[in-house]
């Protein structure tokens, strides 16, 4: 059933997925954090790590390589890693460069020191 909603083996899913293109989703999104480019650039980023993520599942591993809901769900899961690292650089970023205007407010956010 999990192995149909991933479309490939469990542990396949948590050295590539998670550990190999996590860690490259996550670089991503620091990287566009620190361009200060806008969050949906992280969009068309995470998708094409899902495609070469589905494409190494298929010639390292024999997961089937037109995996639809795999493809989708691990394009997701990357989505969301490098839209966690795209907000924490973000938001450290802000209060590093801007002091007298921001400081943390949390991991995530920062608040306006003027108000």
């Amino acid at each position: 059933m999990l192995e149909d909603i991933l479309g490939t083996r469990l542990p396949v899913f948590i050295g590539l997925t998670l550990i190999l293109f996590g860690g490259t989703a996550f670089m991503t999104g620091q990287a566009v954090a620190s361009t200060w480019k806008p969050w949906w650039q992280i969009v068309p980023y995470a998708f094409l790590l899902g495609l070469g993520d589905r494409f190494l599942s298929y010639a390292l591993f024999q997961a089937e390589l037109l995996s639809w809901t795999g493809y989708v769900v691990h394009s997701l899961i990357l989505l969301a890693i490098a839209g966690f690292a795209y907000r924490v650089t973000r938001a450290h970023r802000l209060v590093s460069q801007y002091p007298w205007l921001y400081e943390r407010a949390g991991l995530l956010s920062w608040r306006d020191r003027r108000g």
